[in-house]
């Protein structure tokens, strides 16, 4: 300590030397050290450093001044409060001096402290003292100085102050208001920016009363319109304070609006101006309720992107005769605004363009009324003279493409496809004007305007794929002229390239051709382009015009002759160039690749140059991965492009590759080998298929079931090409895959790609792979378990891989299948086979009787109605899937049986219900439909069971089987709501639910048409048909938004009433000396909020946001399970509708603090504490959610409850591990 007092003593001495470059030496050694964090200043030391540098701040040298400032902010968290106080009022008072470099330097000082202060959360009452004797004087010096520059540094200071620090100044917010009012009446305009720009940091901050003092005061003074000047300043307030807290503003703008739209109409552009901006700001930040004044402002702004009326007149002088076209010529000019230095008219037309881009980008509900009406208008003025509005008026437009996008087809397949008013058909209609208006606009001089028009070009092609079609012959000069005009920019030629890719992708072929004359050359040229940019995108381009010219699918007349060698030589260029950017590398290797793949044939000697450089690229680790994805392009090829000369070398290094850790690089790797052993197999010695094989057993693991899938199907591949390569290498690798079939992750295309593989084996008759030999190697692990064991010890879906294999195997040996068929129902009758023997012995009859039929197995019926009484669930289980199974193999066999059954034996009414839904799932329909109506009057018998299992098979077959003859089945399911039996409108409601997949069925016009109907099950006075009714609902709004979406409105209403907790169903159950409280509502009530959360991700845009948060706010105060789920949605909407979150966060905190705070009683049971921990995760997760809303920092409520977070240490433990976990996803 004492050595740093010397040093320090040393170095405050040499400050005071006559010298100024003594004076500037030791201020820079001072900030050195106090920039370390191991400093401790005594008090002394303090104090003399402290009164040093203040003094410093007076030095007649300009950079010891500024060193001397820089040293104020590492000296704050250094020294004790009082000194920080001191330092701040020399500053203020500074801040007031005569000299002007004073007041300066004391004000960049002022910044730097303030900037330095530890935040409030840390708890340090430092920061709040300085506010508040900062902001003590600087509103007097606001308010009082006469000096306009000191009221700017001021003004400047507060808003600094303000938007850090503005919670820890709520006692000072009222003086800062009274303060702040007068200056926005100050002749001077700089101040009162300054002023809006303090009063919208305050606002973040202020309390309800302050705030409605202020919205008061502007109101007050709109409508009283002093003057122009002043009502100018006061919309520009009103508009910033709406960006910074718009989620305040918006219960007020009632009576803000109708006094902005009057001042619209005053023939002051600057005036208009400010009334654009603000309506703009209020559409991004109160979208609710500035909704029903949509129209009016619509209007205005659509009035105001119009140019004013031409003010200019055509004076005819004697002297200049004009003629007819040169009349015509000029009158077609004057179509534009007329434009001088002093008019700033465009300002007013590029704000109102911004007010309607954010209608458009906030409104997609009112997409169809813009396309009527801003769509036209937005087109008639792509003509604006003026470049900075134009660029807004394409931005508005590219908006309006952006929300035309299609979103997920299937989500939202509706039948209206095709009728006017459909956006995308409205917007296919618009297409020739929008061509009209751009394609002369392609040739201008001005950059800027053509980037705008490739940009808008590029989004619409994406938009609507070949809607460009019929106007290739427009744009295509344009292209060529952006591409080859000297005064292009290098982003100018991106784009335009950027532009003729995306075209040429999603357009036809055949309308290019006649272009490709034109096209190519400029597209050639720029891959010799020395910017990479321009290099990389051009690549990108030719290879999509290699596919246009010369498609391999399907035949061409074009001629390619002409056009190989330039493509070939500028792309040879820089697939030979070593030096240059990785990105053209790779994109050189795939050009390359789609020139020999589709014109290979044309390349004659310079074929095989080009593959040995493939050979070199194929060596290198950072082309390796995009050179594999070429060469299995070419080896694909239908030229049969001659690959011998480098499929020696080539081949070793392919098998190493398949070592390596890079698993794109494996799944590249294999494609392109399964690819080259199809089509180059005499090409191929042994000893290159041996290097590969020795790499597939360790590529076969559960580990990665899609890496296995593939290297599976290359080995098949092998099986067919190369059967006798296989037997060195079948113990390993059949050892593999006998182990991913008893895997319980196995399913899908991996099983489809084993059951291919042993299918190959089989037929191919490999040594030792013969029918008996798989067949015993699959299924010993399940016969050599324990005979008499009930439990099954293996995973239920390994049982049903090994009979989709043997199911498979015996369908490619019918001479074999009998035999195995007669072993597995033996097994079956066996009374000492264990479980897990019958399970498998009935899911291989079940596969192998969906395919062939088993009626000569006489005994097979008998044997599955004896397993029914089997005491294992699993084989009971197993026998109902084999008959449902068998049955779909031969229906007129079984099915008549199975339907007599069920009518008869009560008891195992509930199996054999089970193994109908099979085969009406398994069948087709036009097998089915000669016992549907059997089938129907037999399900609706039993659609009023009281067992609800048993009815809610019976609903899934009704639903199915309705799919099968919706026109005539659906009616009859509809007619059954009239039902008096709460059980059979239960089953009607819940067989709705199986009707509604997430593919387009013939069903969906049918089940649109009568939804309604069923949905008005949701008012039934049945709570369990309410349970369903949503349980439905829910179905829908996840598989088919389409089918719900215009109910929404009938329905909502009773969707939230089911969200309410109602006291008559909660009753008290006595369990000995305790009490219990059960809740009958709680299911629907939960059923409701899942109905509510999926609505959230797919009819967001028909939600009345604010309604539904309130629903979300009773459900934050609700049950466990509820409230679990409505922190989920409560994450979600602050990503969706952080706005509406933010208007609402005072009332959403409340609950969030309750959760958090809660403390589990001291005897409760671990399950409690369980719960609490989990539900106190839940909520943490969505605080941190709300903490990534924009400006939510600046509300008071979460400011304090943050601090509480922090200031607890139980919650801010928990607090940091949710943001861990959420920032390793």
């Amino acid at each position: 300590m004492t050595n740093i007092s010397y040093h320090i003593s040393n170095l405050l001495e040499k400050m005071t030397s006559t010298d100024k470059d003594f004076r500037f030496m030791a201020t820079n050694d001072l900030m050195m050290e106090l920039q370390k964090d191991s400093i401790k200043l005594d008090e002394d030391s303090e104090k003399k450093v402290v009164k040093m540098l203040l003094k410093l701040l007076e030095d007649k040298n300009g950079e010891v001044q500024n060193l001397a400032v820089k040293c104020l902010g590492p000296l704050v968290s250094k020294v004790k409060e009082y000194q920080v106080e001191t330092i701040v009022d020399t500053l203020c008072t500074n801040m007031l001096s005569d000299k002007e470099q004073l007041r300066d330097i004391s004000s960049i000082g002022l910044k730097t402290v303030i900037s330095e202060l530890p935040p409030p959360s840390t708890g340090s009452t430092m920061t709040a003292n300085v506010c508040k004797k900062i902001t003590a004087q600087l509103t007097g010096a606001v308010g009082k100085q006469e000096d306009v520059s000191v009221q700017l540094e001021a003004l400047d200071i507060l808003s600094d102050i303000l938007s850090r620090l503005g919670g820890t100044l709520y006692s000072f917010h009222s003086s800062i208001l009274n303060c702040l009012l007068p200056q926005l009446t100050s002749p001077r305009l700089a101040v009162r920016k300054r002023a809006i720009i303090a009063l919208g940091y305050l606002v973040l901050t202020c309390n309800g009363n302050i705030f409605a003092e202020l919205m008061e005061h502007l109101l007050a003074e709109l409508k009283r319109n002093n003057s122009t000047s002043t009502t100018r300043t006061y919309i520009q307030c009103v508009a910033g304070i709406s960006r910074q807290a718009g989620h305040r503003i918006g219960d007020y703008l009632e009576k803000m609006i109708p006094l902005i739209v009057q001042y619209c109409n005053v023939e002051d552009d600057e005036l208009r101006e400010y009334c654009f901006q603000a309506f703009e700001s209020f559409v991004r930040r109160c979208p609710k309720e500035i909704g029903p004044h949509l129209p009016s402002v619509t209007g205005l702004c659509l009035k105001a992107v119009s140019p004013p009326p031409v003010r200019n007149c055509i004076v005819f002088q004697p002297s200049a005769p004009v003629s007819a076209f040169s009349f015509a010529f000029s009158s077609l000019e004057s179509d534009d605004e007329y434009s001088d230095d002093d008019d700033i008219s465009w300002k007013v037309r590029r704000s109102a363009a911004k007010c309607l881009e954010a209608m458009i980008s906030t409104r997609h509900d009112l997409l169809q009324d813009f396309y009527k009406t801003l769509s036209p208008a937005l087109i008639s003025r792509f003509k604006e003279r003026e470049e900075n509005v134009k660029a807004d008026i394409f931005s508005a437009y590219i908006s309006l493409l952006k929300q035309t996008l299609p979103i997920q087809s299937w989500l939202h397949t509706s039948d209206d496809v095709g009728k006017e008013d459909i956006p995308l058909t409205m917007l296919q209609n618009q297409v020739p004007n929008i061509i009209r208006a751009l394609h002369k606009q392609l040739k201008e001089k001005s950059v800027k305007s053509r980037q705008g028009c490739f940009t808008l070009l590029t989004e619409l092609a994406n938009v609507l794929p070949g809607c460009l079609a019929d106007h290739i012959p427009s744009l295509v000069p344009g292209i060529v002229f952006s591409l080859t005009d000297k005064s292009s920019s290098s982003n100018m030629k991106i784009d335009t390239l950027s532009f003729l890719h995306v075209v040429l992708c999603n357009h036809p072929r055949e309308v290019f051709h006649p272009h490709i004359k034109a096209l190519l050359p400029p597209v050639v040229t720029c891959i010799g382009d020395p910017f990479y940019k321009i290099t990389s995108e051009a690549l990108l381009v030719t290879q999509q015009l290699v596919k246009v010219i010369r498609p391999l699918d399907v035949p061409c007349p074009f001629d390619v002759k002409p056009y190989v060698r330039d493509l070939f030589s500028a792309t040879l260029k820089r697939l030979k160039a070593a030096d240059i950017d990785q990105e053209v590398k790779e994109r050189a290797i795939s050009c390359m690749g789609q020139i020999v793949c589709h014109l290979g044939d044309h390349l004659s000697s310079d074929l095989q140059p080009t593959l040995k450089i493939f050979l070199e690229r194929l060596k290198n680790e950072i082309t390796r991965l995009t050179t594999v994805k070429a060469l299995t392009l070419i080896a694909n090829s239908s030229l049969k492009i001659d690959l011998r000369p480098i499929l020696g070398e080539g081949f070793p290094i392919l098998a190493s590759f398949l070592r390596k850790n890079q698993r794109a690089l494996k799944l590249s790797t294999l494609t392109a080998l399964d690819i080259l052993i199809k089509n180059y197999s005499d090409s191929l010695k042994p000893a290159m298929v041996e290097c590969v094989l020795m790499e597939l057993p360790d590529l076969i693991s559960e580990n990665d079931m899609h890496v296995s899938q593939v290297a599976i199907t290359f080995l098949t591949t092998l099986a067919k090409v190369y059967p006798s390569s296989l037997s060195k290498i079948s113990g390993t690798v059949l050892s593999e895959l006998f182990q991913l079939v008893y895997s319980p992750l196995m399913q899908g295309g991996a099983l489809n790609a084993i059951v291919d593989f042993f299918q190959a084996l089989v037929v191919t008759k490999t040594v030792n792979m013969s029918y008996a030999e798989l067949m015993k190697q699959l299924t010993s692990p399940i016969y050599s378990s324990s005979p008499s064991g009930a439990s099954i010890s293996m995973h239920k879906q390994a049982y049903h891989s090994v009979a989709k294999c043997v199911a498979a195997l015996s369908s490619v040996c019918p001479k074999e299948a009998p035999g195995v068929i007669g072993q597995f129902i033996q097994d079956v009758k066996n009374p000492r086979s264990s479980a897990a023997v019958k399970v498998l012995a009935f899911l291989s009859l079940a596969e192998i009787g969906r395919t062939t039929s088993l009626s000569a197995q006489k005994e097979l019926k008998g044997v599955i109605l004896d397993a029914f009484a089997s005491p294992s669930e699993e084989v009971k289980s197993a026998a109902s899937y084999a008959l449902g199974n068998i049955s779909v193999g031969n229906l007129k066999e079984f099915l008549p049986f199975m339907l007599k059954e069920i009518g008869g034996q009560p008891k195992r009414q509930y199996l054999l219900l089970h193994s109908l839904k099979e085969v009406i799932s398994s069948s087709s329909a036009d097998s089915l439909k000669p016992y549907v109506e059997d089938i129907w009057a037999l399900l609706f018998k039993h659609c009023e069971c009281a067992e609800e299992g048993t009815r809610n098979v019976v609903a899934e077959c009704l639903g199915k089987l309705a799919v099968v003859n919706p026109s005539q089945l659906l009616p009859r399911l509809k007619k059954q709501l009239s039902s008096g039996s709460p059980y059979a409108r239960s089953t009607v409601v819940t067989a709705i639910k199986f009707t509604i997949s997430d593919q387009p069925q013939p069903i969906d016009p049918l089940l649109k048409g009568c939804i309604g109907d069923f949905l008005k099950t949701l008012q039934d006075p049945d709570l369990n048909v309410r349970r369903v009714a949503l349980a439905m609902f829910n179905s829908a709004a996840h598989n088919k938004p389409s089918l719900i979406r215009d109910q929404l409105s009938t329905v909502l209403p009773h969707l939230y009433n089911e969200t309410k907790i109602r006291r008559e169903l909660i009753r008290e159950v006595e369990m000995g000396p305790f009490k219990h409280t059960v809740d009958d509502g709680l299911d629907v009530r939960k059923a409701a909020f899942e109905c509510m959360y999926t609505l959230l991700e797919s009819c967001l845009d028909r939600l009345d946001i604010y309604e539904y948060l309130n629903h979300v706010e009773d459900g934050l105060k609700d049950h466990y399970d509820i409230r679990m789920l409505t922190f989920i949605m409560l994450a979600r909407l602050s990503t969706l509708c952080p706005n509406a979150v933010l208007q609402r966060l005072e009332r959403l905190i409340e609950p969030l603090r309750a959760t958090c705070s809660t403390k589990v009683k001291a005897g409760s049971v671990k399950q409690e504490f369980e719960k609490q921990d989990e539900l106190k995760r839940s909520a943490m997760r969505a605080v941190a959610a709300l903490l990534t809303i924009p400006d939510v920092d600046k509300s008071p409520v979460m400011a304090e409850f943050s601090s509480q977070i922090r200031a607890n240490p139980e919650m801010a433990s928990l607090f940091e591990s949710i943001q861990k976990d959420s920032g390793s996803l």
